[in-house]
């Protein structure tokens, strides 16, 4: 008896007959195949199997062909793509019980939505690197007039005035908090608090004479312009300038291992007064490949960009074995499924979310927060419904399952992700 799935599966493969080019009917009946000579039959030879098209083809014919291929447009593609984004329990026990031929094969799904992750990844980098040109060219176009100079002087002093307002509240509480705790040293807070008063005044009477400046510079534009080429340079330059080889013992305790100046703040990286090997380490750092490369990197984001989706799929390829693997783990149990029924599964879940996420990358990025909190619900979510509808689980064992699963995945995409860019440095 024909099932109401086997119905809607041929329904669905003869619907990609819509989206493939029709085949021309078949007139070299009784010609030698070209491979094994055999007369020839139908358009694939009965004896060894070759094609017995000419594969004459125009460019276009050419380029769906490769699309096709790529992405294989058939009904199997509108069965499979549903399943996996609605029914991924579903899509899973078919996989896991032979119901294989209604779709697509795992694995090329897999590379396909990672080569479209990948692709997507690319596109939102490059857009948000074209966005913060654009607002750069704005800004500078907004200094060419009198009008625009004022205006962004205004901003400044209001920024300014806003912040030493904010700063100031901070140190009053601070130094309050301080004086009610027994044995407080009075003298001591009051030196300290007197001091961060003056840091304070100062850096909001140089913003008051950089927005005069700007205000009364009629090649503030041009000036602008200049530095934003200039921009990276100079922070390439801030990392090779800074000083690791000593540690300097801070008030609270840590321990500060350099610092610098960014934008008139001074930031300092510091370690807890505990730890020990910090001197060693510094200087591995300081005079080791970490900053010249670091510099590099941000001298020429373009190539370091390159290199680094250069070997993004590569890395992103393991992926697929401790997805499975962790399967396999939360199913030590149950017999019945082995290794390879756990990769299929993994595929298929990672495929969701190479697909979900290059979906949120390729949306205006005004919608990316929403995208990205829909995705990040969504991705558990489908991991759930594949414990509950592919391998039977409890709605318990569902919710433990997939909190272990899902926190070893995203674990070791961050993992994967800071090895690909250290690695990435190390090729500078």
């Amino acid at each position: 008896m024909i099932t109401g799935a086997e119905l809607e599966a041929a329904a669905a493969d003869s619907a990609g007959g819509y989206v493939r080019p029709k085949r021309k009917p078949f007139d070299h009946k009784g010609e030698p195949c070209k491979n094994c000579g055999t007369p020839l039959e139908g358009w694939y030879c009965y004896s060894c199997g070759q094609n017995a098209d000419t594969h004459h083809r125009s460019i276009l014919h050419l380029i769906w062909e490769a699309i096709e291929g790529m992405f294989h447009l058939d009904g199997r593609l509108a069965n499979t793509l549903p399943l996996m984004f609605f029914k991924p329990g579903k899509l899973a026990k078919d996989y896991m019980e032979g119901r294989i031929v209604r779709h697509v094969p795992p694995f090329r799904t897999f590379l396909v939505a990672l080569l479209l992750f990948i692709f997507a990844a690319e596109h939102a980098i490059h857009g948000i690197r074209h966005e913060m040109e654009l607002k750069e060219e704005r800004e500078a176009a907004q200094l060419a007039t009198p009008a625009g100079r004022k205006a962004k002087a205004d901003e400044i002093r209001k920024e300014a005035t806003s912040e030493r307002a904010d700063r100031l509240k901070g140190a009053a509480e601070e130094r309050d908090a301080a004086l009610k705790e027994e044995g407080a040293d009075k003298a001591r807070i009051a030196t300290t608090y007197a001091e961060r008063i003056k840091r304070y005044e100062a850096r909001y009477a140089d913003k008051m004479a950089q927005a005069l400046a700007l205000e009364n510079n009629p090649n503030a534009a041009a000036e602008a312009l200049a530095e934003s080429k200039r921009k990276m340079s100079s922070a390439a330059q801030q990392v090779r300038d800074l000083k690791l080889d000593e540690a300097e013992v801070l008030p609270n305790g840590q321990q500060k291992l350099t610092g610098t100046t960014i934008d008139g703040v001074q930031v300092n990286v510091t370690v807890p007064g505990d730890v020990k090997g910090h001197k060693n380490f510094a200087k591995d750092a300081s005079k080791g490949w970490l900053k010249e490369n670091l510099a590099k990197a941000i001298e020429n984001p373009d190539y370091y960009l390159l290199v680094l989706f250069g070997w993004a799929h590569r890395l992103a390829v393991l992926l697929l074995p401790i997805t499975g693997l962790s399967l396999a783990l939360v199913y030590l149990n149950k017999r019945q499924y082995f290794i390879y029924d756990h990769l299929l599964v993994a595929t298929n879940l990672l495929s969701f979310s190479f697909l979900i996420y290059a979906l949120c990358m390729v949306l205006p990025m005004s919608a990316w927060p929403t995208a990205f909190a829909i995705a990040g619900l969504w991705g558990p979510i489908n991991l759930f419904q594949t414990m509950r509808g592919g391998y039977g689980s409890s709605i318990f064992g569902a919710l433990l399952k997939t909190w272990i699963v899902w926190t070893i995945g995203v674990t070791s995409f961050g993992l994967l992700l800071l090895s690909l860019m250290v690695f990435t440095l190390s090729q500078m």
